[in-house]
């Protein structure tokens, strides 16, 4: 069991990320850049060998913070947005403030700090893997957006050059889309950890090399967590709704962006597959599951198979 003798919350916004030392009433704030972490690392240096930070994943903003702490050695959590909130809202304080927020994470970690996972990045090159993966998903939206504009019926049959225009913007951005495709794929290959990990996902029906490649950066704690963290970090842990003699509908959580509409992709490959899983999906609807419960329930089984094949891969 370790202990730390300071305990950091962090709280990360777009452009800055303000820090609470937990026991300290003293909160200060850096701009979220390279010169405002150079910032930070210098004023805390003395702290870190026994602190433990604590910030939350907000949207990949917390990412470049995330991976020089953990490359200096410094212990980090990366905490569950939603966790936080609830821990917050036990102590009926509905005020909301960066400092605030700031402060509850360093009060989370001093009440949970022998519960926390520290965050352990896959390889040197995960920010910029996941830098990528977030840039084509971008870019993905962008294109069916356009795609949709050229079929929009207000175009009519005269407007050529706009439909031109939709063309040529539809060819620059996929020819972009392949561009970073073939970056990401060149990251993983040179790297034997990503690529042994990646092989080892594609043995699981339903898991292609982009559907992969995305696991890969968006979850990097992938195969270091148990079945029933991995299902809460996805969003896909069914939440007990029972009361009395009431047993209700089940339902789960929000995960963490990105991964749980992927997830989805991969259920519906796996459930027309010659596998397992559509047996395990058609075993659901034959016993009076709805068509989304019994998806969910499969996007629930291949990532938790994903993190038990990735797990063995560690201990080998």
């Amino acid at each position: 069991m370790t202990s730390y003798n300071n305990l950091i919350g962090i709280d990360i916004g777009k452009f800055n990320f303000i820090v609470a030392l937990h026991g300290d009433k003293k909160v200060v704030e850096y701009e979220n850049n390279l010169t405002g972490i150079n910032s930070f690392l210098e004023d805390y240096q003395q702290l870190f060998p026994s602190s433990l930070c604590i910030l939350e994943a907000t949207g990949g903003y917390e990412l470049e913070l995330l991976f020089t702490l953990s490359q200096r050695s410094v212990a980090v959590h990366r905490a569950n947005t939603r966790k936080v909130k609830n821990f917050i809202r036990s102590f009926g304080n509905s005020a909301k403030t960066d400092a605030l927020d700031a402060r509850a994470l360093a009060l989370y970690g001093y009440e949970r700090s022998n519960q926390l996972e520290l965050f352990v990045p896959q390889s040197s090159q995960a920010l910029e893997l996941y830098a990528l993966v977030q840039r084509r998903s971008d870019l993905k939206q962008i294109l069916v957006a356009e795609k949709n504009r050229l079929k929009s019926p207000k175009l009519g049959t005269t407007a050529m050059i706009i439909k031109d225009s939709h063309n040529s913007v539809i060819k620059v951005i996929a020819n972009q889309i392949d561009s970073i495709t073939l970056k990401i794929n060149a990251m993983i290959t040179e790297s034997p950890i990503l690529a042994a990990k990646k092989k080892e996902l594609k043995t699981i029906a339903g898991i292609g090399d982009i559907v992969a490649n995305e696991l890969l950066a968006l979850l990097p704690e992938l195969g270091r967590l148990n079945r029933r963290q991995i299902a809460n970090l996805t969003g896909l842990a069914p939440k007990a709704n029972d009361s009395g003699k009431f047993s209700g509908y089940r339902p789960t959580g929000h995960g963490r962006s990105l991964v749980k509409p992927l997830l989805f992709l991969a259920a519906m490959a796996a459930r027309n597959s010659n596998s397992s899983f559509k047996i395990f999906y058609q075993d659901l609807i034959n016993r009076g599951k709805k068509k989304m419960v019994a998806l969910t329930a499969l996007m629930r089984k291949i990532i938790v198979i994903a993190n038990a094949k990735l797990r063995d891969l560690y201990a080998q």
